[in-house]
């Protein structure tokens, strides 16, 4: 996912309602669809409340704050979805806990030879996930979780060729 541009945050920034987020949002896109973070407040429990409460009480200000703004972030979406052509996602993030609320699972194409396909039934077969869709899904977090810094020197690259590409001749 890529960081959106500033006008794009600050097309969202002037749509959410002040008072939803701690700061502005967080937005990033992809090919297919665009995703709006925000931090909210933790609540209030005290320094005596065992993590457990803790847990507990984030989670509902979570479930509290997608429920009481849903209308509201719909409305927001489809402006959105209008104006940059992408599905919009939202998600928040308290005391650090995040939570994305319904974002777009794409079909994508892949091959894969008989070992592979063993790798996937292998986690369906073990209840690690209920498809091999859900299995290569899992794999593919797994490696994001595992190579962050791999990955993002990848990213890194691609913008560097990118930048080398417009610079040279056009292919006409």
């Amino acid at each position: 996912m890529d960081a959106a541009s500033s006008t794009t945050v600050g097309w969202f920034a002037g749509r959410i309602p002040d008072g939803w987020f701690t700061g502005p949002p967080e937005v990033t896109y992809d090919r297919d669809e665009v995703l709006v973070v925000g931090a909210i407040p933790a609540p209030d429990l005290g320094e005596d409340a065992d993590a457990e409460a803790r847990a507990a009480a984030v989670q509902s200000r979570i479930e509290a704050f997608r429920e009481e703004t849903r209308a509201q972030r719909m409305a927001i979406a489809d402006a959105a979805e209008a104006r940059f052509d992408r599905k919009v996602a939202w998600g928040v993030e308290c005391d650090g806990v995040k939570v994305v609320f319904t974002s777009l699972s794409v079909p994508v194409m892949t091959r894969l030879r008989m070992q592979e396909r063993g790798v996937l039934d292998t986690l369906v077969d073990a209840s690690v996930a209920r498809s091999r869709s859900d299995a290569l899904a899992w794999c593919v977090r797994l490696v994001s979780q595992h190579q962050d810094e791999w990955i993002e020197k990848l990213r890194d690259a691609l913008v560097e060729v990118n930048k080398v590409r417009s610079e040279g001749p056009s292919g006409s």
